[in-house]
């Protein structure tokens, strides 16, 4: 697993790839999956899971006969995960999130769940990986998004039917969990 110090390095190395200084917390793990409804979910993608905390915890809720398709682009985080991860149903990808449908095929997923820095993307890429994660969704699916800040909130609205913001202190940053639905 990355230790705090290599994801510190990796920040320093490439913010644009990297959006914080820690991993994300356990606490807003669980707030990021607390309206899931994994006995339903048969297929998740998460996107930016960096040291895998959230991709943890969704292992732990999926059923048997689910799959989990989780996107890094970062090196070390993926070689880490891919190293670590030994779960037929999870697929761990070295590809860019604007490319989901490349690995899940045709059929519509349930839930994204993302962890990227949206506003540390260039404009014309945090829209086409909102773009995707919409096309992709099955309807009624949703969209799991945190960020430390609500400047995501106007783009996150114009794309999806419904986005609920909550906040949670116990993370460092703070963050905004977004839950969207298509």
């Amino acid at each position: 697993m990355v230790s705090k110090r290599n994801f510190l390095k990796q920040f320093w190395k490439d913010k644009q790839m990297v959006g914080a200084i820690s991993p994300s917390t356990r606490f807003l793990g669980e707030k990021m999956l607390e309206n899931i409804d994994f006995d339903n979910v048969r297929s998740i993608v998460e996107l930016g899971p960096g040291t895998g905390v959230f991709t943890d915890l969704i292992i732990e809720r999926l059923r048997p006969d689910a799959r989990l398709y989780v996107f890094e682009l970062n090196e070390a985080f993926h070689q880490s995960l891919e190293k670590r991860i030994k779960d037929e149903r999870v697929s761990v990808i070295h590809d860019s999130a604007e490319f989901i449908s490349k690995y899940t095929g045709e059929d519509p997923v349930d839930v994204i769940v993302s962890s990227l820095p949206l506003m540390v993307f260039p404009d014309d890429l945090r829209k086409r990986v909102i773009q995707e994660s919409f096309n992709i969704l099955k309807r009624k699916g949703k969209y799991v998004q945190f960020q430390y800040s609500l400047q995501s909130k106007k783009l996150l609205e114009a794309t999806f039917t419904n986005v609920n913001v909550r906040f949670t202190l116990k993370n460092f940053p703070p963050a905004f969990v977004y839950t969207c639905i298509k």
